[in-house]
């Protein structure tokens, strides 16, 4: 038996499984129609689980992708700010640096 998430039967074990019949047991033609309804519907449990744990991988690795890329651009824009103010401050000093001296 399957331990993991917590599942306790595989579809193959539920197919399988062999119920003794007592003075007044069931119908094995209506047991078994229904354990075929139960099995496929696992089955199909089992297949969207799958499909879904996929889909979060997917989702979890482009969002590491966008943080990366988020990190960098932030970086690259404080550089980018950094830059242009001490360029801008530069420019302040030498304009009005020149128009302090003039005014002397």
């Amino acid at each position: 038996m399957k331990a993991e998430n917590n599942i306790q039967l595989t579809p193959k074990e539920i197919l399988e499984k062999d119920f003794k019949t007592g003075f007044r047991g069931y119908k094995q033609d209506e047991v078994d129609k229904f354990l075929d309804i139960v099995i496929k519907d696992y089955d199909r449990f089992q297949d969207k689980i799958e499909a879904l744990k996929k889909e979060n991988a997917r989702l979890n690795r482009e969002l590491n992708k966008l943080s990366e890329l988020q990190k960098r651009n932030t970086t690259t824009a404080g550089n980018t700010n950094y830059d242009i103010l001490k360029r801008l401050s530069n420019l302040e000093k030498h304009v009005f640096g020149s128009k302090l001296h003039d005014e002397d």
